[in-house]
Parts: structure tokens; C-alpha cells; sequence
């Protein structure tokens, strides 16, 4: 058994995704962030950056924080979604969502959907950059049907985020690899069960198939 530490974010949608993917069992614990949860003592004897998500895997007595490294332990366990012959460029692919997807449309989730109005440097400075990544996203697209040629670990990654890009102000629609490979993604029966693993029903983005 697998404890999972949640919150609805799209980090912790990452793993909730791939757990329903493996068919693995796994015990939702609840940590709301907007509650400071993630601050309690025993959370950060688990994650010692105070976020989630995070797991302790009671097979291997193991506790592991970041999700970008819980997706490659799982899958190292699994032997899925993490495939040998294109290991690297799903490395660079993961790596990229981590480093830049994450980060970038963080930040413009605070400026564009949070607290808009509040900088106008920031918000152009962040729609640029988020526009940027959809690019990159859309050219990568154009000839793969998934970011490394088969479904692995660095679509699961960055799925979840492109899911929000109602908050980016993006029209997914002028990115239309990137649409196409979302709405594949959006009827996967793990990804619908993983995207509301505490029956919070909030709706998938084009769930309707528009």
C-alpha cells in the first residue's frame, strides 16, 4: 500500500494520475493547503519542503517528496511509462516540465487568475512566457502523437498543468497539437479517476470533447 499525500493541484494530480494508471493501490491522505496542513509536523517529517505531493511506499519503507521524483520511482518500480529505449528524452521532457512548465505557469496562474490587475509587467511577462511554452509544446506535437512518442511519465507530468490553461488565458485552440493531444489524454479512464481522486468533481477542461 502507497500512502498519498493530495492536494488538487496539478503536482499532485501528477501522481494521482499515474497511480490509477498502474492500478496500484494507494490511501489518499488529505493535506489542504489552504489550510496550512502542509505546515503540521508530521507532513514535514515526510516532505521537508512543506508540499505536496508526497508518498511513503509501506513495501520499500520508503518516503519521497517532489513529484517530478515520485513519477520516476513509481515507474522505475513498475517498469511502465518509462520507456528503456527512449529513456533520455523523457528525462528531457519530464525535465522540462519541472523546470519551466511548472514554475512558468505557476507564476502566471498568481498573476493572470489569482491577482490580475495587481502588475502589469508581471502579467505580460507571463503570458509571454506561458505562450512560449505552448509553442515549444506545439511544435514537439506535430509529428508525435505524445511528447516521447509513447504515453509515458513526461505526459502525465505535464498534462495536468496544460489542464489549467483556462487560468493562462491561453486559447488552446490556436495550439492545435497540443489540443489534440490534450482531449487523447482527457479520455483515458485513469486520468478521468485520478484527476478527482477526493470526489472533489471538479470538471475536466473540454471533458465535453468541444
Amino acid at each position: 500500500m502507497i500512502d498519498l499525500y493530495y492536494w488538487p493541484t496539478p503536482n499532485g494530480r501528477k501522481v494521482s494520475i499515474l497511480l490509477e494508471e498502474l492500478q496500484v493501490p494507494y490511501n489518499l491522505i488529505k493535506i489542504n493547503i489552504t489550510k496550512d496542513e502542509q505546515f503540521s509536523k508530521t507532513f514535514t517529517t515526510i516532505s521537508p519542503s512543506n508540499k505536496i505531493p508526497a508518498i511513503v511506499d509501506h513495501e520499500t519503507n520508503q518516503h519521497i517528496f517532489e513529484s517530478g521524483v515520485i513519477l520516476l520511482y513509481l515507474a522505475k518500480k513498475y517498469n511502465r511509462f518509462l520507456s528503456k529505449k527512449y529513456y533520455w528524452e523523457i528525462q528531457e521532457w519530464l525535465m522540462f516540465q519541472m523546470s519551466q512548465i511548472g514554475p512558468t505557469l505557476g507564476q502566471a496562474h498568481q498573476f493572470l487568475y489569482y491577482n490580475p490587475g495587481k502588475s502589469s509587467f508581471a502579467e505580460e511577462k507571463y503570458i509571454n512566457y506561458t505562450k512560449r511554452i505552448y509553442n515549444v509544446l506545439d511544435s514537439r506535437l506535430t509529428k508525435n502523437e505524445y511528447l516521447v512518442y509513447d504515453y509515458s511519465i513526461a505526459d502525465i507530468a505535464t498534462w495536468p498543468w496544460i489542464a489549467r490553461y483556462e487560468r493562462h488565458n491561453i486559447n488552446i485552440h490556436n495550439f492545435p497539437n497540443v489540443l489534440r493531444w490534450y482531449k487523447c489524454i482527457a479520455q483515458r479512464p485513469a486520468v478521468i479517476k485520478g484527476y478527482n481522486p477526493i470526489n472533489e468533481n471538479e470538471r475536466i477542461p473540454l471533458s465535453d470533447n468541444k
